[in-house]
């Protein structure tokens, strides 16, 4: 159990809304900071000590010994009375057990922001969960804003403010990547990564157990924040749902896009939902819909989470998928080749007019199509890529353009380097679409490199291709959805108003009830009739016309065909009499107290899906749509929606499953309307929607398409 959850719902600023922009900005913002607990016997206090000189903080650094002695070469302060201001922010790294104290002496103080470093809290256990609730109810009283416990602090690279408890080697190059993480020592591999890759960052934030500055609420301030333009985040948990979906789509009007690696890719998750909708709908399944219906970019590396954010960092939001590669061998073009379809980046050919610029300016063996290769010849000709980069800009075929260069790895003369370097820079600078470099590999940019990148104005080079390709796919879909939420493209459906059930808690209704129930309420179902002997269920049979199914009616039993309560394809009076006796056998056998008989028409041919909403403990309801009927658990091939959803998103969940092409008639089979059935699956989300939060899961397995005609053959639905 986690701090966090211990001190909700009385935690104040962790929920939804959280922290003030003000209040989180002034944390990282002080002017004077106090390093409480200084000594030079401790790590950590030498380091942040370090960081601050090294970093440029031109504020004052005053050091809080008890013993008042001279600490890293500076005359410390026992206490926080004897300092000669008030300072903005105090930075704790005392003991556990004097963490209470220290804080409330820091009240007495009128200090208003501080950093906990301290460990010992709600990550080790249920005493010092209790603790951090001590610690957090007086920042609260007192109204200090608290960021940690058991956090490094943060490097505000863009106004030389680093309280930062781990070495940093300087120097940290300024730039526009906002990066918060739920972790500790993976943020100076960050820094690091970031470094070697001449990547500039704006804001670093080590969490710590975000007892009260949560992640949403700094996500909130890079939102806001000038100096930030992409957002990075490493994520082992997203504590509070609501406040991130706000803020994430905050930052997509604001035309910051949100990187993130999310860690724990559980099937662990509570689902009570009595239905195969919860064999569906996993932990990460969740989180993944999250971030897709959110245009929140997700990566699966540290490697590709800088790489991302660092091409976002240079870029402005790509207008298509339709890239022009420049390149220097022919096996970079093989790699691009293959790493495109990956990605979903398009390789147009070329106009006739590019290819015959190209012609001009390359060797006669050099080939002229879309992605280029130079060929070795540029060994003879260094000017050659610079002139293909040049002979492509104004292909109509193309969004953007990719050169493939690298920055000089050793060191040689730096004035050369330096002018060839500026000449590409310029030549790059001068290309009327956007050109966007990447290297062969991701290696790193050395100190060699950085500077004459920083002598010539080269610009960043994004690290490696295989990372690139990644890049440039996340980046274009990226765009896609930051345009159409500039143009309000998105619909929002209309829901409608909810509907009244009588249900209990933990009700089940089987297919009888909760059919009728979708059909009343605009679902298309199939036509069936409860009877209660075999004379009726022949009557019936006939009155529909054959073949039939039979199936047996029992609220109890939730999976009729596990215990042979199904019988399908009957075609005469004689096997639906017999069917009769042995579904209602059946289900007496199998405990129902009066079992009767369904009896609907037999439908054949056709695709089955199964649309089911399961109630996420943390997300609320989650709709899966896939493929159904007896396969469901077995191929598990979906794609999943948190509510609400639109026409779009169903669409594109539909066209992305394994077996979409089903749905188009494959094999000369009857392809499916998708109009149709986008409208019958937006159709059962809203009926979800209208059920309320009393609604625990709702199943339609399957739903039959044919054509243009969609049905439901089977439902469930449970309550909370």
């Amino acid at each position: 159990m986690t701090a966090t959850e211990i001190l909700l719902p009385d935690a104040g600023p962790g929920t939804i809304g959280g922290l003030s922009v003000d209040r989180v900005k002034q944390l990282f913002n002080p002017k004077s900071i106090a390093l409480i607990g200084a000594t030079d016997k401790s790590f950590w206090s030498l380091s942040i000590y370090k960081n601050l000189l090294e970093g440029g903080f031109d504020g004052a650094i005053y050091l809080v010994n008890p013993r008042g002695i001279v600490v890293h070469g500076q005359q410390s302060y026992a206490t926080l009375d004897d300092l000669p201001e008030t300072p903005d922010l105090a930075f704790v790294m005392v003991s556990t057990a004097v963490v209470l104290e220290v804080m409330g002496k820091v009240a007495d103080a009128g200090v208003p922001t501080a950093v906990v470093l301290t460990s010992g809290f709600g990550e080790v256990g249920e005493e010092g969960a209790k603790l951090e609730t001590e610690l957090i109810r007086l920042a609260q009283d007192r109204g200090i804003t608290v960021l940690g416990p058991n956090g490094n602090g943060y490097v505000n690279n863009a106004a030389s403010i680093t309280p930062y408890g781990l070495p940093i080697t300087t120097p940290l190059r300024k730039g526009n990547i906002g990066v918060v993480l739920q972790s500790g020592a993976l943020a100076s591999a960050v820094i690091q990564l970031a470094q070697t890759r001449n990547a500039g960052v704006s804001l670093l934030v080590s969490m710590g157990n975000e007892s009260m500055v949560s992640m949403t609420d700094v996500m909130r301030y890079l939102v806001e924040d000038e100096a930030t333009k992409v957002i990075v985040l490493f994520i082992e948990s997203i504590r509070h749902p609501e406040d991130f979906l706000e803020v994430a789509h905050q930052a997509l009007l604001a035309g910051k896009p949100i990187v993130a690696l999310k860690v724990g890719r559980s099937e662990g998750g509570a689902r009570v939902a009595k239905a195969h909708t919860g064999s569906l709908v996993g932990d990460d399944g969740v989180i993944e819909a999250v971030f897709r219906q959110n245009a929140v970019i997700r990566v699966d590396s540290l490697e590709d989470l800088m790489v991302t954010a660092e091409l976002l960092s240079h870029t402005d939001p790509f207008s298509g998928r339709r890239i022009g590669f420049v390149t220097p061998s022919g096996g970079a073009c093989e790699v691009i080749s293959d790493r495109a379809e990956d990605e979903g980046i398009e390789i147009p050919s070329f106009a006739e007019a590019t290819e015959d610029k190209l012609r001009e300016v390359l060797p006669d063996f050099a080939s002229v199509h879309n992605p280029i290769d130079v060929t070795g010849y540029i060994l003879i000709d260094p000017d050659l890529a610079v002139k293909a980069l040049k002979a492509v800009e104004d292909d109509p075929n193309i969004d953007e353009i990719v050169y493939v260069a690298d920055l000089p790895h050793d060191e040689s003369d730096l004035e050369v380097a330096v002018a060839r370097a500026q000449h590409q820079a310029e030549a790059i600078a001068s290309v009327r679409k956007p050109v966007i470099v990447v290297s062969n590999t991701i290696t790193d940019i050395t100190p060699f490199g950085r500077k004459v990148a920083l002598a010539s104005g080269f610009p960043g080079v994004v690290g490696g291709i295989h990372h690139g390709m990644t890049a440039l796919g996340r980046a274009a879909e990226w765009g896609e959805r930051y345009h159409a939420a500039v143009a309000a493209e998105v619909e929002t459906a209309e829901v409608g108003e909810p509907i009244v059930v009588d249900a209990k808690p933990g009700d089940v209704f089987a297919e009888r009830q909760a059919s009728a129930l979708l059909a009343e309420h605009g679902v298309p179902v199939v036509p069936n009739v409860l009877v209660r002997t075999a004379d009726d269920a022949v009557a019936v049979a006939e009155e529909v016309g054959y073949p039939v199914v039979v199936k047996l009616a029992a609220d109890e039993i939730e999976h009729k065909s596990d215990i042979g309560g199904v019988k399908l394809n009957l075609r005469d009076a004689e096997s639906v009499r017999q069917a009769f006796v042995d579904v209602t056998e059946a289900g007496h056998g199998a405990g129902a107290a009066d079992p009767a008989a369904l009896v609907q028409p037999q439908r054949s041919g056709g695709i089955e899906l199964i649309v089911g909403a399961v109630r996420d403990p943390k997300w609320g309801m989650v709709l899966a749509v896939g493929l159904g009927g007896v396969w469901v658990e077995v191929l598990k091939d979906s794609t999943l929606h948190l509510l609400p959803v639109n026409r779009e998103q169903i669409r594109a969940g539909l066209t992305s499953l394994r077996g979409a092409a089903l749905l188009d008639g494959a094999r000369g089979t009857q392809a499916a309307d998708l109009d149709a059935v986008t409208d019958a699956v937006l159709n059962i989300a809203q009926v979800v929607q209208r059920l309320g939060t009393g609604l625990e899961s709702l199943e339609v397995n399957p739903l039959l398409v044919r054509g243009s005609e969609v049905e439901a053959l089977d439902a469930l639905i449970t309550w909370r």
